[in-house]
């Protein structure tokens, strides 16, 4: 969107809202990932992530702990609404939340 300025040049103006940058998350080589309902492994398998994929964290939430290729973690990596993946399997490259805490 473009204003008048002072002096009549027009001036560009940013949008009012700013859009968050999305980061994406390779999952495990080799894995083909179960997606599930919510954040316990006894939750139903929704579907399952081709090997390869890679993956939005919506927000992080813990659950119920895993062992996979990237460690032993009880954080559970909601990547859509109401899906649920173990962070052992999503290269995030640490421990800690690389999102915010699921509501």
């Amino acid at each position: 969107m473009l204003l008048a300025g002072l002096t009549g040049a027009l001036v560009p103006v940013l949008g009012t809202t700013a859009e968050a940058a999305v980061s994406y998350y390779s999952v495990a080589p080799g894995v083909r990932l179960n997606m599930c309902s919510g954040p316990g492994t006894g939750c139903p398998i929704v579907r399952v992530l081709p090997e390869g994929a890679e993956v939005a964290i919506d927000c992080r939430t813990p659950g119920t702990q895993v062992s996979g290729p990237y460690g032993t973690s009880n954080i559970r990596n909601s990547i859509d609404s109401g899906e649920y993946v173990s962070d052992a399997y999503v290269r995030t490259g640490g421990d800690g939340y690389v999102a915010p805490r699921c509501q």
